[in-house]
């Protein structure tokens, strides 16, 4: 994998409301008063830093420096000030026993981090690793228009782009891995060839209560919960809402991954929560609603990949749990927001099921070998673990079905998809055809490894009739490259597509630019975001719905330069794989994950 010299610069959080460690030796081993995470690594600290497959040397790349001028890396603070919603100030309602027990779990929480600190973080949950240079978090950025566009818009690209990311609000205070931190959305809207930006957090409850006390005191599920101090942290937390310190039944989750459109509702989603319902106003700014729960119908989390039928306008979704069964739930919504029954699939252990996906008539439910062993924090391991006694599979089972046992379970060994890009049923051969991203080591994104990080685009063919699979590549190894995050056109969800538009991740975990692959073929069109250029997943904006080219459309990306250490958006003509515009935006915007476009008309009828 290509790496290259890194530079220093900073990036601090200076809020005086917050309450941090005394110094930054306790996280990073510097003596400074304020806490930088763009630290200049040392030649062996950058070959060490290859050891995992998730973190390489360029994670730690950052901005160029010219020798007796300003650094290209502004400093750019989160601010609590900044929020579009009001907080409210929990220490003011305590009662003297609340807070002579607030005091009490500080102070053994401060002798859990001292304990820690002894200790050496793996790089999966090492903030100085997982949140550098441009995966550093920003503040909220209210709503700048008129911007600088290099290039013409296109005229079919009216409403706008949104994109997910994890943006920690407070200082990590100890573990803390990329998908812990707090959900932030980044907005382009377009209007008559005009654009405008915006990013806010999504005020969900875990947020509101964090920024009123003035520091984190929700555990971080991947960074933090883990061996016997993930149990302390547990019992932490459990203990402050016991106290009323906190409200623990408001909900837990960041809704920082995924965004979907749904009967006039924009849904901000990760898969430990229920959805936070975020609207869009008139001017292009971000208005949290709250937590959503379909009016009063959905009871549980649900996964941030739920599924739109482009035909139907249904949603179908999935929710799991870790602690007790039905591990796994299933269950859709008809166009205008009502929901089915939960239909329970039965799994051996809690499972992760990041992604699924649906075709015409079934829905295709992953199986995987990442599992969650609860047990594995007493003998100081991490919850979430690689089961090699298990065999993955894919259920296949009937969209409207209303019981869990007609799911046809297929075996496809040793097989990790942690996002599946189509499914579509080719009838003749009894077949339902699944493509996605296979990779290995299946839990590198969560536990450290020596291994390096493959991601290999395939094509997984299941027969319902004999109920045996078969695995192909769908690139050529001598042309093969990592792609993870994208999409197909939205308008061939759960139908047979020719075209996939994905990330090309690397070196990993960055993104160099996106490919447009023909899945039949294997012909792969690469579009490079250009020289220390990197971005996130691309987006594909059909032109028109009814076009006849399955092409015939954009595809968005946010892109950052490391060597300006400024942001962009750029717009990429599908057909001919060539830049068309490039919006210039007025703040740093963060690698982050997946997001969506709502177009002018359906705006206008937001709930």
């Amino acid at each position: 994998m290509a790496s290259s010299t890194s530079t220093t610069s900073t990036s601090t959080w200076t809020n005086q409301r917050r309450r941090f460690l005394s110094s930054s030796k306790d996280v990073l081993g510097s003596s400074s008063s304020s806490i930088s995470f763009c630290k200049k690594p040392n030649a062996r600290t950058a070959q060490n830093s290859t050891l995992c497959a998730l973190q390489t040397p360029s994670i730690l790349q950052f901005p160029k420096q010219s020798v007796g001028k300003t650094s290209t890396c502004p400093v750019e603070l989160p601010s609590s000030s900044s929020s579009s919603s009001s907080s409210p100030v929990v220490q003011q309602n305590w009662n003297v026993l609340q807070k002579f027990a607030a005091m009490a779990l500080d102070a053994v929480e401060d002798g859990l981090k001292a304990r820690e600190k002894l200790q050496t973080l793996p790089k999966t949950a090492d903030p100085n690793v997982q949140i550098a240079g441009n995966f550093s978090p920003v503040p909220e950025q209210p709503v700048r228009h008129c911007l600088p566009v290099a290039g013409k818009i296109p005229e079919h690209i009216e409403g706008v782009y949104l994109r997910n990311g994890a943006n920690p609000l407070f200082e990590p205070t100890s573990g803390h891995h990329l998908f812990d931190g707090d959900g932030m959305i980044y907005a382009v809207k377009f209007d008559n060839g005009s654009a405008s930006y915006a990013c806010r957090f999504t005020e969900t409850q875990r947020l509101v209560q964090e920024r009123a006390i003035g520091k984190p005191v929700f555990p971080k599920a991947i960074g933090e919960l883990h061996g016997h101090s993930g149990i302390a942290k547990l019992l932490l937390f459990y203990a402050r809402g016991l106290c009323g310190l906190i409200d623990v039944n408001q909900g837990l989750g960041v809704a920082n991954a995924g965004l979907v459109y749904f009967n006039n509702h924009l849904l901000a989603m990760s898969e430990d929560d229920l959805p936070y319902h975020v609207r869009v106003t008139p001017s292009g700014d971000l208005k949290t609603g709250g937590r959503y729960n379909f009016d009063g119908q959905l009871k549980s989390t649900m996964i941030a990949h739920p599924k739109l039928d482009p035909v139907s306008g249904e949603l179908f979704a999935l929710s799991y749990d870790v602690i007790q069964k039905p591990y796994l739930k299933y269950f859709w919504f008809s166009p205008d927001g009502k929901k089915s029954k939960d239909v329970a699939i039965d799994l051996g252990k809690p499972t992760m099921v990041h992604d699924f996906a649906i075709t015409e008539n079934f829905v295709v439910v992953p199986d995987h070998q990442v599992v969650f062993k609860m047990s594995e924090m007493i003998t100081g391991g991490s919850p979430v673990m690689y089961d090699k006694e298990k065999v993955s599979r894919f259920g296949v089972l009937d969209k409207y079905a209303e019981n869990g046992s007609d799911i046809k379970w297929v075996e496809v060994p040793d097989c990790f998809c942690f996002h599946l890009w189509n499914a579509w049923e080719e009838p003749e051969s009894d077949e339902v055809v699944v493509i996605g991203s296979c990779m290995t080591p299946a839990d590198s994104i969560f536990n450290e490894c020596n291994e390096e990080l493959k991601s290999v685009l395939s094509e997984i063919r299941l027969n319902l009739k004999t109920g045996k699979s078969t695995r192909r590549p769908i690139i050529s190894p001598e042309n093969d490259v990592n792609l993870e995050a994208g999409m197909v056109n939205k308008n061939l969800l759960g139908r047979k597509s020719k075209y996939a538009y994905l990330a090309i991740a690397e070196p990993w975990p960055k993104v160099s630019g996106f490919a447009k692959v023909d899945l039949s073929t294997g012909d792969t069109q690469k579009f490079i975001y250009g020289d220390e250029k990197y971005g996130g997943e691309p987006l594909f904006l059909p032109r028109d719905p009814n076009s006849e080219a399955e092409d015939d459309g954009h595809i968005l990306a946010f892109v950052h330069d490391e060597k300006t250490w400024k942001s962009e958006l750029q717009i990429v003509n599908a057909m001919t794989m060539e830049l068309e515009a490039t919006v210039k935006l007025p703040s740093r915007v963060p690698y982050g994950f997946h997001g969506t476009f709502i177009n002018a008309k359906d705006l206008a009828t937001q709930a």
